[in-house]
């Protein structure tokens, strides 16, 4: 009985280890290769020609690339001669990383003015859709993620923004779904849709997220950007801080979704690899105070390298908040950012609230890797 027992046991064993890692690679296709959670990357095209090969493709699910335009209501490659370029190079990537996913984002802060005519009727979202979907047939993309900032909202100056947004945003998206589906059924290939929100209450009050949700693979907060006005605030803190007066923060914006109908599973935290800067009023000691001017940040590697080695500079600790600062007495300079430290709380907060996993802006801004090394050793 024992040597039956003995020779079934070997002969299962190799069976059990085929299933486990067939099981595995099906898994890889939609998560970080050592958990079930995506980390997405937003790549600036935008600049021009990217350097891919500064690209750590190991460390990601999904690369998403900023920006195609809008024009004349058809989504539209400003800058085509070195889009196609990076596109190419960008899915070369997948040598390294077979897994991964390479998706055009459509929009931007600078290119979301035309989105409300494009939307507007029946037939500009079929056209609009339709230009989308042949630009990631054509170049072999994987699907698509809209940056529309805002729906029925200002924006950057000059934007185009309407009340019909609101419900057009929603059907945007289901004709999205439709086209993709459809190309889906030529070629096999499932494609994804994804959009980038706006992670505060008036962007829930002006879309039915509700129902956009439903043709959505991923929904990427951008719980960064929340400094502003007159005080010195962090830009992307997890939580409320006690220093000032202030409800943007990322578990707000997650209560918020969530709350709105959208499933924690198809929420995405978002991670700032960029720190924002501002000089504060004389007298001011920090946190809080009052803000004389603000100017261009820095990105991550830059911060941690160069500025933070600056004796002047002092690191500084908001435990309630869970972001990290600095402030030059000085000069009177105040970063606000994320770090090493507060990813690792973000990381946490996704794997406890069960989100989708986490997202940045982005890659060039820390190409040292810094934190998405973080990123990566957190959600494994």
């Amino acid at each position: 009985m024992k040597k039956k027992s003995l020779h079934k046991q070997s002969v299962l064993s190799p069976l059990i280890v085929i299933v486990i890692v067939f099981c595995f690679i099906i898994q890889g296709g939609e998560a970080n290769a050592q958990s079930d959670k995506v980390i997405i990357g937003y790549v600036g095209g935008f600049r021009g020609l990217i350097k891919t090969e500064l690209i750590d493709a190991k460390k990601l699910t999904h690369i998403n690339y900023a920006f195609v335009d809008v024009r004349n209501n058809r989504a539209w490659l400003h800058k085509e001669a070195t889009d196609t370029i990076n596109f190419r190079h960008l899915n070369l990537l997948k040598k390294q990383n077979p897994a991964l996913k390479i998706l055009i984002s459509i929009g931007g802060w600078t290119w979301s003015g035309r989105f409300s005519d494009a939307v507007l009727t029946d037939t500009s979202r079929q056209g609009f859709a339709a230009s989308a979907v042949d630009i990631i047939k054509k170049y072999e993309m994987d699907g698509i993620d809209i940056d529309w900032e805002y729906p029925a909202l200002p924006g950057d100056k000059g934007n185009i923004f309407r009340p019909e947004d609101q419900h057009n945003y929603t059907l945007m998206f289901k004709e999205l779904r439709r086209q993709l589906d459809s190309l889906q059924n030529q070629t096999g290939k499932k494609y994804l849709l994804t959009t980038a929100v706006g992670a505060f209450k008036g962007f829930i009050e002006h879309t039915e997220m509700n129902q956009v949700q439903q043709y959505l693979d991923y929904i990427n907060l951008m719980t960064y950007d929340f400094s502003g006005g007159n005080i010195a605030s962090h830009h992307t803190a997890l939580y409320e801080s006690k220093a000032y007066d202030a409800h943007n923060n990322a578990d707000n914006a997650v209560s918020l979704f969530m709350a709105a109908g959208v499933p924690a599973d198809k929420l995405v935290m978002g991670i700032a690899f960029y720190g924002k800067v501002s000089v504060l009023a004389p007298g001011a000691k920090g946190l809080g105070d009052s803000v004389a001017t603000r100017s261009r940040g820095w990105g991550y590697t830059l911060i941690k390298d160069s500025i933070l080695k600056i004796p002047e500079f002092k690191m500084h600790r908001d435990r309630h908040a869970k972001a990290d600062y600095s402030y030059n007495a000085s000069t009177r300079q105040f970063i606000t950012f994320d770090d090493e430290w507060s990813v690792k709380k973000k990381c946490k907060y996704v794997k406890h609230k069960k989100l989708a996993g986490a997202m940045f802006w982005e890659y060039n801004d820390d190409l040292k890797g810094y934190l998405l090394d973080e990123l990566n050793r957190v959600l494994e």
